[in-house]
């Protein structure tokens, strides 16, 4: 779960509403020059906030870029019929990046966002002037003791509050500052239980779809935090290989180099997309 360090929107960032064939999504944007556009996805509990310390790097490099929130999270509405399955969010991705850009769109997925823009690679590859996969594999993610997604799903699907399960899941919050830990209270508590259900079950049962997006032709890079402990780093390592580059780690950052070490992050990353 990334967890901003301050909340504090930059000058060169604005807040908006991006209204598209599929409904209607939150964003933060910024506008570069003429080097581009690139669209953010944001991992299973994030938001578009997980993005927002790279937005004036990326526009100071010449870029436009949007950050979303998905169907269901935080700022974007979600009904509970909404079309929750991973060619779905797909799909919001290539309506929202049609809308804001008309020529391809470089893109990147983060954590449970990765397996979102790779099912949009797959699915529309002309949309995409290249992939980026940030802290996320070549499928699901699975579960483990320390990670009992099945009890998630339980718990969203019962009358059980989100504050507790917000609790159970990134445990105290005090020792964060007083308008972050309020900020992340009202994010969970803002965000469609239905939603974050369906993205539960597509980290336990995401097939992987390396092969197909190899098949495509779209450029890739692959990367992730020095200390991120999300997907096996062996399996993130045989990914960028079958994709034909090699993974990138991005020093002093775990699973949220974009809040962690931006500029980090962005020194490693711009080569390849002004590549």
């Amino acid at each position: 779960m990334s967890t901003p360090e301050d909340l504090t929107l930059p000058a060169e960032v604005d807040a908006t509403q991006i209204e598209t064939p599929r409904g209607t999504f939150a964003a933060h944007v910024v506008r570069g020059g003429d080097a581009g556009h690139v669209l953010l996805v944001p991992g299973w509990t994030g938001s578009k906030e997980d993005f927002t310390p790279i937005l004036p790097l990326l526009a100071a490099a010449g870029y436009e870029a949007t950050a979303y929130d998905q169907r269901g999270q935080y700022e974007t509405p979600g009904a509970d019929d909404a079309d929750y399955s991973l060619t779905g969010f797909a799909a919001d991705a290539v309506a929202v990046a049609q809308t804001c850009h008309a020529a391809p769109t470089h893109l990147l997925g983060h954590s449970f966002g990765g397996l979102v823009t790779q099912r949009a690679v797959v699915d529309t590859p002309a949309a995409w002037a290249s992939l980026s996969l940030l802290c996320t594999g070549p499928g699901t993610l699975g579960q483990s003791p320390e990670r009992p997604l099945d009890k998630l799903i339980a718990a969203l699907e019962s009358p059980t509050p989100m504050a507790e399960i917000l609790q159970a899941l990134k445990g105290d919050l005090d020792d964060e500052p007083e308008d972050v830990e309020a900020f992340v209270l009202e994010k969970f508590e803002r965000t469609s239980r239905v939603s974050l259900a369906a993205m539960t079950r597509h980290l336990l049962d995401s097939p992987d779809q390396t092969e197909q997006i190899a098949a495509t032709g779209v450029r890739c890079w692959v990367g992730r935090g020095a200390d991120d402990s999300s997907w096996p780093h062996d399996g993130q390592d045989d990914q960028a290989r079958r994709l034909g580059t090699r993974i990138v780690v991005v020093p002093d950052s775990a699973h949220s180099p974009a809040i962690e070490n931006p500029q980090g992050l962005i020194d490693r990353w711009l080569p390849f997309l002004d590549g």
